[in-house]
Parts: C-alpha cells; structure tokens; sequence
C-alpha cells in the first residue's frame, strides 16, 4: 500500500502526471469537503469550541492536518477561524502533513495564494492568506515541533484509510504446506523459529503476503470487480511459515486475542496507523510518565478530530479495496494507478491513543450523521440557501448545497452519514468533577 500510493517515482499521490486529478467528479473518488464547503466550516466550528473549553489560549496554538488533499478542508476551516479574531492570533503555526509534492503545490495556491514557496529545515513554507501565520508542509507528523507550550489541533480526514494494513487468518498449522525455509528474515537479521513437531492442530495466525499471480494461474484470490478492469497482477496468498509480524502484531491486543480460538477468523491491522495515533495522543496530553516523575505536559491541551470511515466497533476483515473511476476495482490491478484503502479500526485507534498517554480522552466514534447534524449542518445549510436564493441566477447554487450537505448525512447506501465515522481525542483532568463531551459528540459549547 505505502509503495502503490506514495512511491516518489509512481505514487498513485506522489507522480505528477499532466491533467491528472485523483480528487472530484473527474477523479477516481469524492471526498466530503469537494462535496459542501459546509464540512469544512463545522470542523472549524469544532476546534474553536475546544479552543473556548480549554480556556482560550492566547498564543502557542497549531493546527495541523494530516493528508490534506487538495487543501480544501484546511481552507474552509481557516475561513471559519479567522472570523473569530482571539483565536486567529492564538495560531503561532499551520502545519500540512503531505508527501505529495504534487498535491504540496495544489495546497499552496489554494492557502497562500501567490506567496513563495521557500524550502526549510524540515520541508517548505510559505504565508498563509487567511490568517497571518507561516504554513509549514513536511512528510511525516514527527517533523512537528511538540512540546508542553504548544496546543495542538490535529484533523485527520481520511487519512488513517491509505495507511498499510497486515492481514492474518487463523487456521490450523498442520493445514499449511511447509515451505523449505528454516529463518525468517527481519530488519535485524534472521531469526529461527522454534519448530513444533507433530504440527499443532490448534488455530495459529497466518500472514496473508501479497504475491505475484503467474501467467499459469487459472485463478486467483482477489478478482476483478468486472470484465472492462485490467487483470489483477498480484493476489493475496497464505505465507507458509511465520513472519515477523504474525508472531507479534496479534498478539497486541485482547480484541485480537479473543479470535486466537475462531477458525478461519481475518483481522486488519496497521501498526502504521497506531504510532501516528500514538504521537497525536502524547501531543494533546503528554507521554506515561517514569515511576517518581511528572509527564512532560503537565496540562494536557489541544484536541484531534478523526473522520473516515471504518467499523465502529469490530475488526476490519476483507476491507482491502481499489478506487478508480468512482468504482471499486481489485487493489491489485494496475499498480500505481488505482487507490487503494482499507477500513479504520476505530476502537484499535482509541485504545493506542489511551495506552500511549494518561493526558487523553477519547469520545467516539459516531456516525458522521450524527456528529454534523449535532454540529449544525442543516442551519448552516438554510442560511447558505437563503443567501444562494436571493442572488441572481442562484438555481444551481441551491441545487449543489442541498443535494451536498444531505448526502453527507445521508444514512442510506449511497450516502456518507452512516459508513463514515467520528472520533475525538481530547484532555483529560481528573480534577474535573463532571465529564465534558465535546462538542458533537454529546457536549455543548463553553462560553
């Protein structure tokens, strides 16, 4: 997954090729902010109601995205903020998590407008035009500089989806063909497995290991969803012996653990996915603290929103998809050129951010239906239609912000409100006496 997408030289997200836009109705996908600058402007709309909960920081704010895409998102959330002028100068910085230097360029004629682009330490900036702060892009979250003076604010929309997933099944030992391979081969060096003789009957995880189809094979594992799709080059497999990550990664988890006795049980795992929710934890409420020490962030402070979809509660199995055209296609066809994603595990995201830091909370997830409808999205969208209705020629405006903030809310099997989810990571205070959800997730706003 991480070579298909982000390869320097034939990323799906990383190659530039003339004309090409992976994002909106001539693209292979459509994300929530292309659909209804409505999104963006609620998820502004949250991060400053946790900035007034948390007692309105004056300076030593961030707000960071990771995979931000066109840049659409960031923009409606920056035109939300700045009409709030005590938050707007609280930003010390605005950072993009972005590997693309396609994409990189698109955000920066969006947010900066005709402000340079310099290259920096850790990547590039340039000058915001909708609040007066530097925009810092970089490739990877830990470039961010941290520390107890900064209140981060982290959106994460649809970002957790294109990071690598390992698969496993739970089948019995003796039902592998052995392989004549005694060693694993890691990072660090081989590794030999102790062996168990006779073969155990019982359930043992097996990594499912992506490998080449030959042109003798009359099938494979993962088919083309139609005849017109170009023929999958790859299929998953069974690995015959243990790898490195079949004998660790399910092991990490009770909710795994609680498989280890289902037959033919598959899980999803993207330990990829839990170090960044890990580093977004410690950020917000700092790290476990050593025995006699305090944490290195005393007050917890700032505040993550995750959206994408995923299972609300169960673990991802089978969820390995492509994208091309506005159409699912085999992940296997066509490296390069295809999208490709996997569900969330939500509840695999909560429990890393809880054990990673004693600072956080976690509200969620919910359905995207919900979290908008509670954060206003259909008042919003009836002051946008008055105004669209008053202008001249406005039919079509009306048309687009009707059909566009119901579709994300839309529960129904073409619609965005169920399948979608929502998570918040916030500080947590053991002084407080009552709890406080955030805003749409069950709070109100603290004025």
């Amino acid at each position: 997954m991480r070579h298909c997408l982000t390869a320097p030289e034939g990323g799906y997200y990383t190659k530039v090729t003339a004309g090409r836009d992976p994002f909106g109705a001539k693209g292979d996908f459509i994300t929530s902010p292309e659909i209804s600058q409505v999104f963006g402007e609620l998820v502004g709309i949250w991060i400053i109601a946790e900035w007034m909960a948390q007692g309105r920081s004056k300076e030593g704010v961030q707000i960071i995205e990771v995979g931000p895409g066109r840049g659409t998102l960031m923009a409606d959330v920056l035109r939300s903020i700045r009409n709030f002028k005590a938050m707007a100068s609280s930003i010390e910085s605005i950072y993009m998590v972005e590997a693309s230097p396609h994409l990189r360029e698109a955000q920066r004629t969006l947010l900066c407008g005709d402000s340079e682009m310099k290259e920096i330490d850790i990547g590039y900036k340039s000058r915001c035009k909708y609040v007066d702060v530097d925009i810092t892009w970089c490739e990877d979250i830990r470039f961010v500089p941290k520390g107890p003076s900064k209140t981060p604010f982290i959106i994460a929309h649809e970002f957790f989806d294109a990071l690598p997933i390992h698969v496993f099944q739970n089948i019995p030992d003796s039902s592998i063909p052995k392989s004549s391979q005694t060693t694993i081969l890691t990072p660090t060096g081989p590794i030999t497995p102790k062996p168990r003789i006779p073969p155990s009957p019982q359930n043992k995880w097996h990594e499912l290991v992506v490998s080449p189809i030959s042109n003798t094979s009359s099938s494979s594992s993962v088919s083309s969803k139609s005849s017109a799709d170009p023929p999958p080059e790859f299929q998953l497999t069974v690995s015959k012996t243990p790898t490195p990550h079949s004998l660790y990664l399910p092991s990490t988890s009770p909710r795994y653990a609680a498989l280890s006795n289902t037959p033919n049980a598959i899980i999803e795992i993207s330990p990829e996915s839990l170090t960044y929710i890990s580093d977004i934890a410690t950020r917000i409420g700092g790290t476990n603290p050593s025995p006699n020490s305090s944490t290195d962030k005393p007050s917890p402070s700032g505040a993550a929103l995750i959206l994408d979809y995923g299972t609300k509660d169960t673990i991802p199995a089978n969820t390995l998809r492509g994208i091309r055209q506005h159409k699912l296609i085999s992940p296997f066809s066509v490296p390069g050129e295809v999208d490709i994603s996997a569900d969330v595990d939500f509840m695999a995201l909560a429990e890393s951010a809880i054990n990673a830091s004693p600072g956080v909370e976690v509200h969620g997830p919910i359905e995207q239906a919900t979290f908008l409808n509670a954060m206003g999205i259909e008042q919003r969208a009836e002051m946008l239609l008055k105004k669209a209705k008053a202008s001249e020629g406005g039919e079509e405006t009306v048309k687009r912000i009707e059909s566009g903030w119901k579709r994300l809310v839309d529960r129904g099997p073409t619609g965005m409100g169920k399948i979608y989810k929502a998570m918040a990571i916030v500080p947590y205070d053991p002084k407080r006496q009552t709890p406080r959800r955030p805003v749409g997730f069950g709070g109100d706003v603290v004025v």
